[in-house]
């Protein structure tokens, strides 16, 4: 998993930390990709309670982003950012893998 990299940006990791602390969980955000959407594929994250053995590990500011293997095919070199705007506050995933998303911006193709 040399090549392979994920990067979460400082605001996601304080929104995760801020999550997780009311939560009483620790801060790690589990990235996952599943079939669906309109655009054949959806991102999906939630809290972890620890890594898994086989997952790529990524951290900013203490706060750490999990990835498994077969989710990090698809999302191999993303940045994860957490934005507020005036639609709403979300994680969006900047996909350098996705050839075309949907205006969400929760699901992709590739």
């Amino acid at each position: 998993m040399d090549q392979q990299s994920l990067t979460l940006s400082p605001s996601a990791a304080a929104r995760v930390a801020a999550i997780a602390e009311k939560q009483g969980k620790p801060p790690i955000l589990r990235l996952s990709v599943e079939g669906g959407g309109c655009s054949g594929f959806q991102y999906r994250f939630g809290l972890a309670d620890a890594p898994d053995a086989e997952d790529l590990v990524a951290e900013t500011d203490g706060v750490k982003l999990v990835v498994d293997p077969i989710s990090l095919d698809l999302v191999n070199g993303c940045v994860v950012d957490f934005v507020e705007s005036l639609g709403g506050a979300a994680f969006r995933v900047e996909n350098p893998n996705a050839a075309a998303g949907c205006g969400c911006g929760s699901s992709f193709s590739v």
